[in-house]
């Protein structure tokens, strides 16, 4: 069975075209437990080891515990943020299978989008067994909760030397939560986003794996949207400038060693003018969540771990949306100049803070397209640029993934496209941790970040 979702993202200032939301679930052709009704318990996960693998940042770089520089490289894998509550794809296909095959192909980090509402659920312990994992593919799985295959699926990052990077993608677990520009909605408030984080943060604060927390995907709206995301200097429920601030301040007062990702806006005023205003032409526009102007007059203030913070704008090409930018001769140096400098590489240029572009991809069309993606490719390889991919899953409507439709076979050539934006060294993809080879210890395609910077490989 092939399941399908689009990726609607609403792009400048045009409206988007319809979206279709993942049809309901329905019962898959192979044995696979019904969801429970009803609850339980949330057992504390324990770390597999003390946690070595930290990161920080130094002025535009992120750094290991030593100093030493390193390069975050990764994919997105949608699912637990959806109606299904894990990753898509295991109704057909085996955990550990694509885990692996992801850490052999040089995908050092994977951001994994999951909702509030799912974290609560977490929380309150009322996990529940997913009907969408296919228990003969994954037999280790069966009678698990969403909260056991997701800590399986930790385990096994580890076990290949993989990191990962958690990002509430909605406020509701719902395929197309992400149409939804802010951070709370219906019975979700505020305080319960930052409860889910704090919950999520303290169960994992010692496991050096969950390396990363993108405080909320793509907060966005228009001038005349209501609700909409702001970015300026009050305490406004809309504004995310501050919600960044909070959340990654109760964040960190429970692992001050883990990064905070910010992403920005969809608008931000133009000189002279005002939130206030609801004239289009007194704000600049771009993708969701890729608006970061607003840090140069509103950085985000992360008090003494100032250190942990990096900025995380999104990124998209003419198949997602026909925005200004593509009409008439364009290329790199106009994208650049344009888009690219004004809305978030200035930070990178001016040594501000570490970029990770969480998601840019897209189908392979040999036309404007694919010139888009080359050209931020290009940019991310030329400067160093962390990114994690958009996406592993086949079933982005549209961008498509790396994985062909029986999330089995690679996309060789998108993979070929994207393999110069991940990091490499003597021909080995570098993975990091300290001690486990990208690919796991007998990997023949990756090594660790100890072995890159001269350490001898451990085994464990």
């Amino acid at each position: 069975m092939r399941w399908h979702s689009t990726r609607g993202r609403g792009p400048g200032r045009a409206v988007p075209a319809a979206l279709t939301a993942t049809a309901a679930l329905v019962a898959l052709s192979v044995a696979s437990p019904s969801a429970a009704t009803g609850t339980s318990a949330a057992p504390e996960a324990a770390p597999a080891r003390a946690g070595t693998d930290w990161l920080h940042t130094e002025g535009n770089r992120i750094v290991d515990a030593q100093g030493n520089e390193v390069w975050l490289t990764g994919a997105n894998w949608f699912g637990f943020n959806a109606g299904e509550r894990v990753f898509h794809g295991l109704w057909s296909v085996n955990l550990e299978t694509v885990t692996r095959s992801m850490a052999e192909r040089g995908i050092n980090i994977v951001r994994v989008p999951v909702s509030t509402q799912l974290l609560l659920e977490w929380k309150n312990g009322r996990a529940a067994v997913p009907s969408a994992v296919n228990t003969w593919a994954n037999p280790e799985l069966k009678d698990r909760n969403t909260l056991q295959v997701f800590d399986a699926f930790l385990a096994l990052a580890e076990k290949y030397g993989m990191k990962v990077m958690l990002d509430v993608h909605s406020a509701e677990a719902d395929n197309s939560g992400h149409i939804h520009p802010v951070w709370w909605k219906g019975a979700v408030t505020t305080e319960d986003f930052y409860a889910a984080w704090e919950w999520v943060t303290a169960r994992y604060k010692d496991n050096d794996t969950l390396v990363a927390m993108d405080v909320k995907n793509e907060p966005h709206g228009t001038q005349s949207s209501s609700p909409r995301a702001k970015w300026d200097g009050t305490a406004d429920q809309d504004n995310f400038k501050h919600v960044c601030e909070t959340a990654g301040k109760r964040i960190l007062a429970i692992n001050p060693q883990v990064l905070v990702l910010c992403e920005g806006t969809e608008i931000y005023p133009r000189n002279g003018t005002g939130w206030n205003s609801t004239a289009a032409s007194d704000y600049h526009f771009t993708w969701w969540g890729g608006n970061l102007r607003g840090v140069r007059d509103h950085p985000v203030d992360l008090g003494e771990h100032q250190d942990q913070l990096v900025y995380s704008p999104h990124d998209y090409g003419p198949l997602v949306h026909q925005q200004p930018w593509f009409q008439g001769d364009w290329n790199r140096t106009t994208l650049e100049r344009d888009v690219w400098d004004p809305n978030w590489l200035y930070l990178h240029k001016e040594n501000t803070a570490p970029l990770l572009i969480g998601e840019w991809g897209g189908h392979l069309d040999n036309g404007p397209n694919q010139k888009w993606m080359t050209a931020l490719r290009d940019l991310i390889a030329e400067n160093r640029i962390h990114q994690t991919f958009w996406c592993l899953n086949p079933n982005s409507g549209d961008t498509g993934g790396l994985l062909g439709h029986d999330w089995t076979t690679w996309d060789e050539a998108k993979y070929a496209l994207l393999k110069p934006a991940l990091w490499q060294a003597g021909n080995k993809f570098v993975g990091l941790d300290h001690e486990v080879p990208l690919g796991g210890v007998n990997s023949t395609t990756g090594i660790s970040l100890g072995e890159h910077y001269g350490a001898a490989p451990t085994a464990r």
